[in-house]
Protein backbone atom coordinates (compact mmCIF):
# COMPACT_ATOMS: atom_id res chain seq x y z
CA UNK A 1 0.00 0.00 0.00
CA UNK A 2 1.16 3.51 -0.61
CA UNK A 3 0.95 6.55 0.73
CA UNK A 4 -1.78 8.74 -0.67
CA UNK A 5 -1.10 11.55 -2.68
CA UNK A 6 -1.61 14.46 -1.18
CA UNK A 7 -2.33 18.86 -2.33
CA UNK A 8 0.67 20.04 -3.83
CA UNK A 9 1.91 16.61 -5.34
CA UNK A 10 2.18 16.32 -8.67
CA UNK A 11 -0.40 13.87 -10.11
CA UNK A 12 0.83 10.18 -10.95
CA UNK A 13 0.56 9.94 -14.69
CA UNK A 14 -1.30 7.01 -16.15
CA UNK A 15 -2.52 5.69 -19.22
CA UNK A 16 -5.31 2.97 -19.00
CA UNK A 17 -9.05 2.16 -20.59
CA UNK A 18 -11.91 4.28 -20.34
CA UNK A 19 -14.92 4.06 -21.55
CA UNK A 20 -18.06 7.25 -21.89
CA UNK A 21 -18.17 10.91 -21.78
CA UNK A 22 -16.64 11.96 -25.20
CA UNK A 23 -14.44 8.59 -25.26
CA UNK A 24 -14.80 5.39 -27.43
CA UNK A 25 -15.27 2.20 -26.08
CA UNK A 26 -11.67 0.82 -24.70
CA UNK A 27 -9.85 3.90 -26.25
CA UNK A 28 -7.27 4.75 -23.82
CA UNK A 29 -6.48 8.34 -21.81
CA UNK A 30 -3.47 9.42 -20.16
CA UNK A 31 -3.55 11.78 -17.47
CA UNK A 32 -0.87 13.57 -19.32
CA UNK A 33 -3.10 14.43 -22.46
CA UNK A 34 -5.46 16.51 -20.63
CA UNK A 35 -2.99 19.37 -18.69
CA UNK A 36 -4.30 22.35 -19.27
CA UNK A 37 -7.44 21.96 -17.89
CA UNK A 38 -8.95 20.93 -14.39
CA UNK A 39 -9.32 17.36 -13.42
CA UNK A 40 -11.38 15.84 -11.24
CA UNK A 41 -10.44 12.06 -10.90
CA UNK A 42 -13.39 10.13 -8.22
CA UNK A 43 -12.63 6.97 -7.28
CA UNK A 44 -15.13 4.60 -5.86
CA UNK A 45 -15.12 1.20 -5.01
CA UNK A 46 -17.59 -0.91 -7.40
CA UNK A 47 -20.40 0.26 -10.08
CA UNK A 48 -24.09 -0.28 -9.37
CA UNK A 49 -23.83 -0.69 -5.37
CA UNK A 50 -25.85 1.74 -3.55
CA UNK A 51 -22.87 4.67 -2.42
CA UNK A 52 -21.96 4.69 -5.95
CA UNK A 53 -24.99 4.80 -7.53
CA UNK A 54 -25.44 7.85 -5.80
CA UNK A 55 -22.68 9.66 -5.84
CA UNK A 56 -22.36 8.96 -9.83
CA UNK A 57 -25.92 10.23 -10.19
CA UNK A 58 -25.44 13.30 -8.03
CA UNK A 59 -22.57 14.02 -10.68
CA UNK A 60 -24.83 13.64 -13.77
CA UNK A 61 -27.86 15.51 -12.18
CA UNK A 62 -24.80 18.45 -11.56
CA UNK A 63 -23.33 17.92 -14.76
CA UNK A 64 -23.88 21.26 -16.32
CA UNK A 65 -22.26 23.14 -13.60
CA UNK A 66 -19.27 20.77 -13.29
CA UNK A 67 -18.38 20.02 -16.66
CA UNK A 68 -17.29 24.10 -17.05
CA UNK A 69 -15.23 23.95 -14.79
CA UNK A 70 -13.82 20.54 -15.21
CA UNK A 71 -12.99 17.30 -16.89
CA UNK A 72 -14.37 14.22 -14.75
CA UNK A 73 -13.36 10.96 -14.83
CA UNK A 74 -14.74 7.66 -12.40
CA UNK A 75 -12.34 5.39 -11.93
CA UNK A 76 -12.35 2.02 -10.11
CA UNK A 77 -11.11 -1.71 -10.72
CA UNK A 78 -14.26 -2.81 -12.62
CA UNK A 79 -13.76 -4.30 -16.34
CA UNK A 80 -15.09 -1.60 -18.89
CA UNK A 81 -17.93 -3.70 -19.94
CA UNK A 82 -19.41 -3.27 -16.21
CA UNK A 83 -18.16 0.36 -16.51
CA UNK A 84 -20.29 0.68 -19.82
CA UNK A 85 -23.50 -0.91 -18.59
CA UNK A 86 -22.75 1.55 -15.26
CA UNK A 87 -23.00 4.56 -17.61
CA UNK A 88 -25.90 3.22 -20.22
CA UNK A 89 -28.15 1.84 -16.66
CA UNK A 90 -27.76 5.34 -14.84
CA UNK A 91 -27.60 7.55 -18.44
CA UNK A 92 -24.15 8.89 -16.70
CA UNK A 93 -22.38 11.72 -19.16
CA UNK A 94 -19.20 11.36 -17.76
CA UNK A 95 -16.57 8.63 -18.56
CA UNK A 96 -15.34 6.01 -16.59
CA UNK A 97 -11.82 4.71 -15.72
CA UNK A 98 -10.88 0.70 -15.75
CA UNK A 99 -8.05 0.24 -13.48
CA UNK A 100 -8.37 -3.66 -13.28
CA UNK A 101 -4.38 -3.88 -13.38
CA UNK A 102 -4.73 -1.66 -9.87
CA UNK A 103 -1.75 0.91 -11.41
CA UNK A 104 -3.72 3.87 -10.76
CA UNK A 105 -5.64 2.72 -7.31
CA UNK A 106 -2.55 1.82 -5.83
CA UNK A 107 -0.34 5.01 -7.01
CA UNK A 108 -3.05 7.52 -5.61
CA UNK A 109 -2.75 5.79 -2.75
CA UNK A 110 -6.54 4.87 -2.12
CA UNK A 111 -5.79 0.70 -2.64
CA UNK A 112 -6.44 0.17 1.22
CA UNK A 113 -7.61 -2.61 3.77
CA UNK A 114 -11.15 -2.28 5.04
CA UNK A 115 -13.35 -3.91 7.06
CA UNK A 116 -16.96 -4.97 6.83
CA UNK A 117 -18.56 -6.78 9.27
CA UNK A 118 -15.50 -8.23 10.82
CA UNK A 119 -13.66 -9.41 7.64
CA UNK A 120 -10.69 -7.73 6.24
CA UNK A 121 -9.55 -7.22 2.60
CA UNK A 122 -8.83 -4.82 0.22
CA UNK A 123 -10.61 -2.39 -1.62
CA UNK A 124 -10.55 0.83 -3.04
CA UNK A 125 -11.22 3.83 -0.75
CA UNK A 126 -14.11 6.42 -1.75
CA UNK A 127 -12.21 9.67 -2.53
CA UNK A 128 -11.34 12.78 -4.82
CA UNK A 129 -8.18 14.06 -6.66
CA UNK A 130 -8.64 17.75 -7.94
CA UNK A 131 -6.12 18.10 -10.29
CA UNK A 132 -4.59 22.20 -11.92
CA UNK A 133 -3.56 22.90 -14.95
CA UNK A 134 0.04 21.77 -14.27
CA UNK A 135 -0.53 18.85 -13.32
CA UNK A 136 -0.78 19.48 -9.56
CA UNK A 137 -3.27 18.12 -6.72
CA UNK A 138 -5.23 21.31 -5.61
CA UNK A 139 -8.06 19.43 -3.61
CA UNK A 140 -8.41 16.15 -2.13
CA UNK A 141 -11.60 14.53 -0.45
CA UNK A 142 -10.56 11.40 1.43
CA UNK A 143 -13.54 9.14 2.63
CA UNK A 144 -15.99 11.61 0.79
CA UNK A 145 -19.41 10.74 1.89
CA UNK A 146 -21.75 10.44 -1.47
CA UNK A 147 -24.28 12.87 -0.70
CA UNK A 148 -21.59 15.64 0.54
CA UNK A 149 -19.87 15.20 -2.74
CA UNK A 150 -21.14 17.55 -5.54
CA UNK A 151 -20.96 20.09 -3.17
CA UNK A 152 -17.57 19.99 -2.36
CA UNK A 153 -16.43 19.44 -5.43
CA UNK A 154 -18.22 22.62 -6.85
CA UNK A 155 -16.53 24.68 -3.71
CA UNK A 156 -13.17 22.96 -5.06
CA UNK A 157 -13.13 23.87 -8.34
CA UNK A 158 -15.06 27.37 -7.50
Amino acid sequence: MSEQVKVGDKAPDFTVPVVGGEYEDETQVSLGELRGGKVVLYFYPKDDTPGCTKQACGLRDSWKKISKKAKVFGVSIDPVKRHRKFIDKYELPFPLISDESKEIVEAYGVWVQKKLYGREYMGTERTTFVIDEKGKVSAVFPKVKPDEHVDKLLDALS
